[in-house]
């Protein structure tokens, strides 16, 4: 008997698995290089090491000119091949103009750059308008694998990229050398990375001389998004920027440890947009409402299972968790740090799946709008809080703003497709979480084998708590059993 193809349902999970594994270890990975970074190079370097990288984000994201987002929306349900090509060329020789323009700009201002907000590291500068030039194609090709759910390709340049900046930064820090010689490897790394992006992206599709065919259409529904984007990156990123200015880089690294481990629940909200966007574009594009409403009401149910009991239990053991990845010294400041950023992640990742819907319609002018004031309102909070409260003021300003993006984009988003919240379960998961809080506390983790002890403890009380509960149902279990035996049959959704 011929096997059935895998649903929907099937391929979005599988997906999902396939990506989860892949950015789960780069997540890892990350989580290594942080206290290689933080006890040989001091809180001062790690400042300027997550500075640099946070500017490079906000460079990527204004040159990309939203452009990967208009990918992922228009080229799953294109079969034309010279169509496809085109529009991928066209997209790839804009945003590289773009690109090469701002980092000349960089490379030219680096040392006013430097002397404003990366403590006079003018050759950090100058490095760091490399890496996003060289960062900026490997988006763009990269970004294809994802429109055609190439999930196993895309996952194992994640994963080279993150182990390799691993060995380079281990390498390197263990043998006394500093950040400058660091952000050389990661240059000649995003290089190789480069090449072999674009060149296995040429294979599938050929190459071809872009002629900007449907570069307007694309342009028309992207531009809209920089707002968003923009603004979303001052929510995110900025606080670094103010507290560098009021409080000095020293602050900035001890900020960025306790938003690192609190920032982890974010691979989820990660994966999720990367399997997410194409699987429902692709579902309201045939006009399948019904299953569209499903995904959405299921994908939030299980991101909110996880990022719950880490926001509880980022609460309980904050102090031996921040002492696991830095110094004592360092964790004793960010104890408040670590938690509310853990919850504004949470409402981030919520606002992620929900906010799937406005993409879907085309409503980019409205999440511009709204991301646009919370941006401002950020800025403006952490102005005022951090002379005031220090690292803590800030982390309460991101609590603040996404709490509110999250009730403003929920209500346009239901308006357009309503979709069921599972409430019984989410009160199930808090209730759950609460007998998981309570293992660790009295469990009381001090030394490091400890924590990582009182950390599985609690993960194995939560799960228990979660089936004593029935919070899961027993249809579910089935089908993710099913599933995972079905993984080694069934090659990656194309």
């Amino acid at each position: 008997m011929a096997s059935q193809p895998p649903s929907t349902h099937q391929r979005f999970a599988k997906d999902v698995i396939i990506v989860s594994l892949a950015t789960g270890l780069a997540a890892l990975s990350g989580i290594f290089t942080m206290p290689l970074l933080t006890r040989t190079l001091g809180a001062t370097d790690y400042g300027i090491w997550t500075q640099a990288f946070a500017t490079s984000y906000m460079v990527l994201l204004v040159v990309g000119l939203g452009l990967p987002i208009a990918m992922i929306r228009f080229l799953p349900a294109k079969t034309d091949k010279a169509a496809i090509r085109d529009d991928v060329y066209s997209v790839l020789c804009l945003s590289l103009l773009v690109t090469l323009v701002t980092s000349v700009l960089m490379v030219v201002f680096a040392e006013p750059i430097a002397r404003s907000f990366f403590d006079g590291a003018t050759q950090i500068v100058r490095l760091t308008a490399l890496i996003i030039l060289l960062s900026s194609p490997t988006s763009i090709s990269l970004t294809f694998f994802r429109a055609f759910s190439h999930m196993k390709t895309y996952s194992l340049f994640v994963l080279i990229d993150a182990f390799c900046q691993v060995g380079i930064v281990a390498y390197l820090s263990l043998n006394g050398y500093g950040l400058v010689t660091m952000f050389v490897g990661l240059v000649a790394l995003k290089a190789l990375l480069l090449v072999c992006s674009l060149g296995y992206a040429a294979r599938h599709i050929g190459a071809a001389r872009p002629r900007f065919l449907r570069t307007k259409d694309y342009l028309r529904f992207a531009l809209p998004l920089m707002p968003s984007n923009l603004s979303w990156w001052i929510v995110s990123s900025s606080d670094r920027y103010v507290i560098a200015a009021y409080l000095g880089l020293d602050s900035v690294g001890i900020y960025s440890v306790a938003y690192g481990i609190g920032n982890i629940i974010a691979l989820i909200v990660i994966v999720l947009g990367l399997v997410l966007t194409p699987t429902l574009s692709r579902l309201y594009d045939e006009g399948k409402m019904e299953e569209l409403s499903t995904q959405i009401s299921y994908s939030l149910k299980y991101f909110l299972m996880i990022a719950i009991p880490f926001v509880v239990g980022a609460a309980v053991i904050a102090r031996p968790l921040l002492t696991l990845f830095s110094t004592p010294t360092m964790a004793s400041q960010g104890l408040l740090v670590l938690p509310m950023i853990a919850l504004s992640i949470l409402l981030l990742g919520a606002y992620s799946i929900v906010g799937q819907v406005l993409l879907l319609t085309k409503r980019t002018t409205l999440a511009g709008a709204v991301w646009l004031a919370a941006a401002a309102l950020n800025l403006g909070l952490n102005i005022l809080l951090v002379p005031h409260l220090g690292i803590n003021g800030s982390a309460l300003s991101s609590v603040v703003v996404y709490v509110l993006v999250l009730a403003i984009i929920s209500y346009y988003s239901y308006r357009e497709v309503s979709f069921p919240v599972d409430w019984r379960f989410v009160i199930k998961t808090v209730v759950a979480s609460g007998f998981m809080a309570l293992a660790v506390w009295l469990f009381s983790p001090q030394t490091r084998s400890q924590t990582v002890a009182a950390v599985a403890v609690g993960v194995i009380v939560y799960v228990i708590g979660l089936l004593l509960l029935r919070a899961i149902r027993k249809d579910e279990i089935s089908f993710f059993k099913g599933l995972l035996r079905r993984s080694d049959e069934q090659g990656p959704g194309a």
